[in-house]
């Protein structure tokens, strides 16, 4: 077909020029006719061709100069290759792509980016607890005389509870989170996340359990800020499980996220307010303080086994109490005495009439001993079969803080040092819930002594003979995984007095609980 038109094209062309030939041809012939009759002359024939001559070139030299300035618009393309043509078009797809990822093009169910930097996580439990105490338990009033908190020591008790936890994590920037956490509970107990069913009716409170900022700033450095989550290793013998930690820590663990590292040794310390309190006149006590230091090592000598060691050591500053200068109406070291304690710690009377008007007030008590707590906490892994593990762990405490010369001096007292507190614990079954699948299962046998002085009975587990120290006994229990993300739980707790007045008391636990 194109060599078709070619062809036409060319006949054309050699038609339009013979027909131009032929017509000058014509027109010289008819002129020399002219001249031969005599109509013109040879002069005027001669100037007639000069001229048609002249205008012709004139023509001729438009044209060109026509030509000449339309050709210098024209664009000449350097040739190029056709791999680099498609290197080029795979490079703008890729950019494209990567773009319409990032902004979701044309996703209708698509939400704003930084809605995928924030991550949920939350949990719900009921729970039935039953409360049973000995027939030989001293009356509540015995202990409330030397400012023991025991409100009950002979009617058994039953109680339905409800705790909710629902927290927020949200990566601010590369090395930079945030995190908050409300939960049911309230603000005057550190220990205890739980809300009582039988409120006629009322709302629940919520409180603030969590608000921390934490920083990367380099591989394996961990910052915390705020009021942050336990950063120690540690059992339930010195800290509860619902304590969170006022201040800022420092972990440093080298190799912590290497799966394959078998040795990963680690470093946390930490500093904590206690109680901020205002100086003014009529005031003489300083703030509270926590200081905290451990350290430890992982050992993973296999797949199939796994150690952890910690020492720590937790001192605490300006926590013991101070008498009132006589007379007692002054109220300086009224705030000596803790904010917060459940029971078992030795106590003196800091202020036995608060009262400036001479009438008498309740006693204020105060903590007898200083409280500087050193802790040794161990955990043996065997995963010989796996999934199911075999888990032992051992946790020791001492307040090498007791002084019973400065108790003596201080309250008048001569105190016997009570500062020992060990807990054993066994368990079988699966080491952590993955909460992906049912059939899960865990079992844990355990004993604990904890001494009346071997920790601060503010902050020790909440449950085990109903808080505090000056408790000995075993525990028992057992979890099982019922559905996805939801399992059943009971623990039968059994304790007894180590010193002083008969309490002895057995704690039961049914718990359902559920995770999302």
């Amino acid at each position: 077909m194109a060599l078709t038109l070619a062809c036409a094209g060319n006949a054309l062309a050699d038609d339009a020029g013979a027909r131009i030939e032929e017509l000058h041809e014509t027109t010289l012939n008819l002129i020399q006719l002219l001249v031969d009759q005599k109509v013109l002359t040879q002069e005027a024939a001669d100037a007639m061709l000069k001229k048609a001559r002249a205008q012709a070139a004139e023509k001729t030299a438009q044209a060109k100069a026509a030509e000449a300035e339309a050709g210098k618009g024209v664009v000449r393309v350097t040739y190029v290759p056709e791999t680099v043509k498609r290197e080029i078009r795979e490079q703008v797809r890729q950019e494209v792509v990567a773009q319409a990822k990032l902004e979701r093009w044309g996703d209708v169910n698509a939400v704003p980016e930084w809605l995928d930097r924030l991550k949920w996580e939350g949990d719900i439990r009921l729970r039935y607890q039953g409360d049973l105490f000995a027939d030989g338990n001293a009356p509540e009033a015995f202990f409330q005389v030397v400012g023991q908190n025991v409100s009950n020591t002979l009617e058994d008790r039953q109680r339905e509870r409800v705790r909710l936890r629902l927290g927020l994590n949200a990566n601010v920037s590369g090395g930079v989170d945030a995190g908050i956490r409300i939960t049911t509970g309230n603000t005057s107990d550190p220990v205890s996340t739980n809300q009582t069913l039988g409120n006629t009716g009322n709302k629940y409170s919520l409180v603030l359990d969590r608000a921390f900022l934490k920083l990367r700033p380099i591989d394996d450095l961990t910052l915390w800020g705020g009021r942050i989550p336990n950063p120690f290793f540690s059992t339930d013998l010195v800290w509860d499980r619902d304590v969170n930690f006022e201040g800022a820590a420092v972990n440093y663990a080298p190799g912590a996220q290497e799966p394959q590292r078998v040795f990963k040794p680690f470093i946390t310390a930490g500093v904590f307010p206690l109680q901020e309190i205002e100086g003014k006149t009529g005031v003489a006590v300083r703030d509270k303080w926590l200081y905290a230091a451990q350290t430890g090592l992982e050992w993973a000598p296999s797949t199939r086994a796994r150690f952890k060691i910690g020492a720590g050591y937790y001192q605490y500053r300006n926590v013991a109490g101070v008498r009132n200068p006589t007379p007692t109406t002054t109220g300086l070291y009224d705030l000596s005495a803790p904010q917060f304690r459940q029971k078992g710690n030795s106590l003196f009377v800091v202020d036995s009439d608060a009262n400036n008007d001479g009438t008498q007030d309740d006693p204020v008590y105060g903590l007898a001993p200083d409280y500087r707590i050193a802790n040794l906490t161990l955990v043996a892994d065997f995963a010989e079969f796996f999934p199911i593990h075999i888990i032992g762990t051992f946790d020791w405490a001492r307040n090498v803080g007791f002084d019973q010369g400065n108790i003596l001096a201080r309250t008048g007292q001569s105190i016997e040092p009570e500062t020992d507190g060990y807990q054993v614990k066994l368990t079988v079954g699966h080491p952590k819930f993955n909460y992906i699948d049912d059939h899960e299962w865990q079992a844990f046998i355990g004993y604990r002594y904890l001494e009346r002085d071997a920790v601060l009975d503010a902050f020790t587990d909440s449950d085990f003979h109903l808080g505090g120290t000056n408790a000995k006994g075993f525990m028992i229990g057992g979890s099982y995984a019922l559905y996805k993300n939801t399992w059943l739980s009971a623990r039968w707790m059994s304790s007894d007095e180590i010193s002083g007045l008969p309490l002895s008391i057995d704690v039961f636990q049914l718990d359902l609980n559920a995770k999302f």
